[in-house]
This record gives structure tokens, C-alpha cells and sequence, in this order.
């Protein structure tokens, strides 16, 4: 895997402006990393699929996800003032919301720059400044003075996409990556580097990637890949919340620069203990870095595709970020080479008898 390669294209990738629904800028993006190693296809969700080239069309499928979508919002009204209400599109805390800039796609496809607006500490009374923020009373200031100019000028509509305004950026010396929407762009981003490394490979199963939209709101477009592949397995990638910077020692499970993390449960998954086992034994074989833990909340692209044409073994290998569902996100590149690695490890050995063993 060439590193200066796989960095531009997570630069690319991560870049894209794609909120839940709105995921198009995004597929024209991997559709060009991709096209190498997979013949592409779509649906009308804006699902890309990627079926590795060498695929024999008689092997058991395994599946590999990553969800093309990022939290973002959308135009709800336009008030007399030219200030923007918006819903958000993910679970966003509201808190982590206001005074960060943002862009808003026009009528003619233009990203709009804008500042979700902060009422200044001047003009606040004391129990506004000790209340907590609802997004239902944030707007969006694009610098327009009316909704006339914000329509005629701007060619901003309702139910337009809003978007976190963040360029993504690498730290050589200390090998960390920050940027937004590596929830889960960066998973995309393996599939296409674990189909780049199995290329021209003479393997036991068919493998088809599936960057499948709307995962932030119910894990939508997983739904429709699912039924489309029809998985024997598969292997979820997943921008995971790192929990280093704020849980005790005891109970951190996700560091960065640790490896990947793979979970046992969370509140829509158990996950397979079998595959689960196999991964994480492999793992330890190989020495390749990976850490394990249990989730009580949350959910992954796994919950949907477990659970469909009769069940099938899934597991899910996270690439540990901090600070996920905000603007930024930080992670390290060591963790997500470590993904791809374990991912092209775990595929090389899978057979129709060891995922019937499953």
C-alpha cells in the first residue's frame, strides 16, 4: 500500500461533501480509487458497489461496508433577517454545534461558506449563558441581510445539505491524520485499499465492497446493499469513537495508534463470538495490533447486514477516531494501515468451510 497514495485519496474521499442523503459528491470521488480493482455499479440510494475483479461468481460473498455519509444538516426555513434555520441530519450534540463554519450546497450544485451563529457573550443574560444550546434555536449567517437576498443571491433553497467546512490534513512526524467525516470515510477508504491488496489474488470466496449511504440516519442504505450481495459474511468497517482522552485507564478500550477495534456487542449487534475469535486470534498471530472491547450503545452498518438473508457472520473492524460526530476528527494512520492489513488477512483465509465453522 503505497502511503502517499492512500493519504490523497483519504484526503479526496474525506473532503467530499456527502451528508445523509447527499452522499453524490462522494461516489464520483471513490468511483475514480476504485475503478482499478472492481467493476462498479449503483443504485438509486447512490449505494456504490465494487465487485473485485476476479471474482469467480460461484464462491461464497463476503461483504465489505463503509458507510459514504457524514453528519451534516439540512435548510429548514429562511427567516426575514436572512439567517438560516436547519435540522441536523445524524446525532449531533448541541452543544458541539454552534460558532463552527459550515457550507451550504445552492440550487446550481455551489458550496455556500457560513457560520452557524453564536449570540455574542455581550448580548447574553446570565441564565442564557449557564443554558444549554438547542439546535431547534441555532441559524446558519451566510452574511445575507433579508430571505429575498439569500434566495436571489445566494440561490439557497429549503431541504438544501449543510456540511461541516473542514480540509483534511496530515502530521507526518507524529502520524495523525484530522479532518472530518472519518466517521466512516476512512472506511471507505479500506474497502478500496483491502480490494487494491488482494488484486490479481487467487482467493476461496468472491468479495464485493459496498459503500452504502444514510448510515447516521438508521443505517438506511446497509438495508438495500445487504439484500443486493446477499453476503455468506462479511466485514464492517466503521469509524470508531475513541474513548482515550476521557475514560479511565480501566475502562478505555479504543486508543488511537493501538489498532484496530473490533466490538463484541453494541445496542443493535452481537457480534458473531466465532468470527469474532477467529479475527482477533489472527490478529495476535500475525502481530498486527488490535484491540477488542464491549459497547452498551451505539451501532453499526453490522446491525442491518447480520441480520439479512438468513443471517449470516459479521464483524466489525473499527478505525479508532477522536472526537467523531463533531467538525474534526483525529486518527491515526498507523491504525487504519492495521484495519486493511487484519481485513486482508482474515479474507485470505475464509473458505466456505471456515465461515460454515462460523
Amino acid at each position: 500500500m503505497d502511503k502517499k497514495k492512500t493519504l490523497q485519496m483519504i484526503a479526496d474521499i474525506t473532503n467530499a461533501p456527502g451528508t445523509s442523503g447527499f452522499e453524490d459528491a462522494v461516489v464520483a470521488t471513490a468511483r475514480g480509487y476504485g475503478e482499478p480493482y472492481a467493476d462498479l455499479k449503483e443504485d438509486s440510494l447512490r449505494n456504490l458497489y465494487l465487485y473485485r475483479k476476479g471474482n469467480s461468481g460461484n464462491k461464497p460473498i463476503v461483504q465489505l461496508d463503509g458507510h459514504s455519509d457524514e453528519l451534516g444538516f439540512m435548510v429548514h426555513y429562511i427567516n426575514p433577517n436572512g439567517t438560516i434555520h436547519f435540522i441536523p441530519l445524524g446525532g449531533w450534540v448541541p452543544s458541539n454545534v454552534p460558532a463552527h463554519k459550515v457550507l451550504i450546497q445552492n440550487a446550481e450544485g455551489e458550496y455556500i461558506p457560513g457560520i452557524i451563529a453564536s449570540k455574542p457573550p455581550h448580548f447574553m443574560s446570565a441564565a442564557e449563558r449557564n443554558q444549554a444550546p438547542a439546535i431547534s434555536d441555532m441559524v446558519i449567517d451566510v452574511g445575507a441581510s433579508s430571505a429575498e437576498e439569500v434566495r436571489r443571491d445566494f440561490k439557497i433553497r429549503i431541504g438544501a445539505p449543510v456540511v461541516p467546512d473542514v480540509t483534511f490534513t496530515y502530521q507526518e512526524k507524529h502520524d495523525l491524520m484530522m479532518g472530518k467525516a472519518f466517521d466512516c470515510r476512512l472506511g471507505c477508504c479500506a474497502i478500496v485499499s483491502t480490494l487494491e491488496a488482494l488484486s490479481g489474488e487467487k482467493l476461496n470466496v468472491d468479495v464485493v465492497g459496498a459503500m452504502s449511504v444514510q448510515e447516521e440516519v438508521g443505517t438506511r442504505g446497509a438495508q438495500v446493499t445487504a439484500n443486493t450481495i446477499k453476503p455468506q459474511a462479511a466485514i464492517v468497517f466503521e469509524g470508531c469513537p475513541a474513548d482515550d482522552t476521557f475514560s479511565s485507564p480501566a475502562a478505555t478500550q479504543t486508543r488511537i495508534k493501538a489498532g484496530p477495534y473490533l466490538r463484541h456487542i453494541d445496542a443493535r449487534m452481537i457480534t458473531n463470538p466465532r468470527f469474532q475469535r477467529f479475527a482477533l486470534d489472527l490478529g495476535e498471530q500475525l502481530r498486527i495490533p488490535v484491540q477488542d472491547g464491549v459497547r452498551t450503545g451505539g451501532s453499526t452498518n453490522g446491525a442491518p447486514i447480520h441480520l439479512s438473508n438468513g443471517g449470516g457472520p459479521c464483524i466489525v473492524i473499527g478505525l479508532p477516531v477522536r472526537y467523531i460526530h463533531t467538525h474534526y476528527g483525529i486518527a491515526a494512520y498507523a491504525d487504519y494501515a492495521n484495519a486493511v492489513k487484519l481485513a486482508v488477512e482474515v479474507i485470505h483465509r475464509l473458505s466456505a468451510d471456515v465461515i460454515g465453522g462460523f
